[in-house]
């Protein structure tokens, strides 16, 4: 049920990228609640992974991997929602959303991960 409500937060979110700067319509909003929603989500996943003590390479299991490239769609919707506002209006809310979502979407491709027992690969810079 967690991805039917982000599905339909984005929902909202696009009518606001797509409205016409300026004009009133009555669009559904972005709300506080949004935002908890996804950092409660975060938080109960959060509390049954362990804890990172390094950055780890995306993948793990095909399911994490569609995760960690959904995370990377959404970090680059953020950079040109950022950019957009730099031009025109956009509600904080879109940005706050966007960033909170990319959060979202890296903890459940580890907890995925997780329930699956597979294994996250540190990444171990070479030298």
């Amino acid at each position: 049920m967690e991805l039917l409500e982000i599905q339909d937060r984005l929902f909202t979110l696009a009518s606001h990228l797509s409205a016409q700067p300026g004009k009133k319509l009555s669009l559904p909003e972005l709300l506080e609640s949004d935002i908890l929603f996804l950092e409660e989500a975060i938080d109960k996943m959060d509390a049954m992974i362990s804890p990172l003590k390094s950055f780890i390479l995306p993948g793990g299991d095909v399911v994490a991997s569609h995760c960690h490239i959904a995370r990377c769609v959404c970090r680059r919707a953020e950079r040109r929602v950022v950019t957009l506002a730099q031009s025109d209006e956009v509600p904080e809310m879109v940005i706050v959303y966007l960033n909170r979502l990319s959060d979202y979407l890296f903890t459940l491709a580890r907890y995925i991960c997780y329930l699956k027992g597979k294994t996250e690969i540190p990444w171990v810079p070479r030298k």
